[in-house]
């Protein structure tokens, strides 16, 4: 019987030692994705920051003015004037749906006692 206890017990140290074997190197893998996922998102931040310069940069406002003027044969485009906007009112919005109304399921109100009397009559004091 306790050859058999001592086999057990070394086939226990054993399965525990290859599960923690495996463990560790599937903890390490796990490790090394998570450091290559962080490279790869700091390297897609500081291209987001240099794609953000590069568009205030080509956004200047002396610079879309001088294009404006130099393609001004071609695009015709003017400057904006306060005249050409438009009023809100003048501003044509679709009918808004009519609210659907479901009395289903209605809600007895005499068991509430006199505070139901008081709102049908108008009376919001309680």
């Amino acid at each position: 019987m306790r050859t058999f206890l001592y086999l057990a017990s070394a086939l226990c140290v054993i399965g525990l030692a290859f599960w923690a074997y495996r463990e560790n190197y599937e903890t390490q893998s796990a490790i090394s994705r998570s450091e290559q996922l962080q490279g790869r998102i700091a390297e897609a931040r500081t291209q987001l920051n240099m794609l953000r310069a590069e568009w205030a940069y080509l956004n200047r406002p002396d610079r879309l003015r001088e294009l404006a003027e130099i393609n001004f044969p071609d695009l015709e485009l003017q400057p904006l004037d306060p005249q050409q906007f438009g009023k809100i009112t003048q501003v044509r919005f679709p009918p808004l749906p009519a609210p659907e109304v479901i009395f289903n399921n209605p809600v007895d109100v005499s068991s509430l006692g006199p505070a139901a009397d008081q709102l049908a009559a108008g009376d919001d004091r309680p």
